[in-house]
């Protein structure tokens, strides 16, 4: 399974890039904000930064709501760097987006899917990724892992190569779950990235090894 990070920041990109495990990078709006990266020209300059520190791909989402809209953004995204991913909501404008840009060559990640049906026509569209929501289909009491293993299913059965991304992902739990039901792909905040390497044996083992090393060698 790949392992994206889902922020803007450019320092916790940094921190798990250097790790050297991270795939990729996931955006949108709302993490923009949050880093009070604005206007255009800034925004897109931001995107360039973050492709220069990763090697993976890095999605990047229109604001469009119309095709129209959606067709001049992604292609202005998607001549800002080869690794830029055009990231679409999953709409019926947003489907027809999808298409139109995997037959111009364009990659996608149909983002905003809350289910089976959202994810089969994005797959017939050729989106690159789907990106169900784990964490929000949780808050309103709905199995977000359980969506993840029943497009994972689908996708394997009809032989689709749209890659399932699983977003919206609130801790290291999460993780695992995704990673059991088969998803390609992980994006997630640093914080649970790092909490996949805390464990109280490893822990207590080091300061046992080390408190053992102290007593031989003073």
């Amino acid at each position: 399974m790949k392992f994206f990070i889902d922020t803007a920041n450019l320092d916790q990109i940094r921190e798990a890039n250097d790790l050297g495990v991270l795939d990729g990078v996931t955006t949108n709006p709302s993490l923009m904000a949050k880093e009070q990266i604005k206007g255009e020209a800034s925004i897109r300059q931001h995107y360039v930064d973050i492709c220069n520190i990763v090697k993976g791909d890095v999605s990047a989402e229109v604001i469009s709501t119309d095709f129209e809209g959606m067709i001049k953004e992604g292609r202005e995204l998607a001549a800002l760097h080869k690794q830029i991913v055009v990231k679409v909501p999953c709409t019926k404008d947003g489907i027809k987006a999808v298409k139109y840009f995997t037959d111009n060559g364009i990659r996608t990640n149909c983002t905003l899917v809350f289910s089976v049906g959202q994810a089969l026509l994005a797959a017939k569209a050729g989106a690159t990724y789907v990106s169900p929501f784990v964490g929000r289909l949780d808050d309103i009491s709905t199995d977000g892992v359980e969506l993840i293993r029943q497009i994972v299913d689908v996708y394997r059965y009809y032989e689709f190569p749209t890659q399932v991304l699983a977003a919206s992902i609130r801790h290291t739990m999460h993780i695992i779950q995704c990673l059991e039901a088969g998803a390609d792909v992980a994006t997630c905040p640093l914080s649970a990235i790092m909490g996949l390497l805390k464990h109280p044996l490893t822990d207590a083992g080091l300061a046992q090894f080390l408190a053992d090393h102290k007593k031989v060698n003073g």
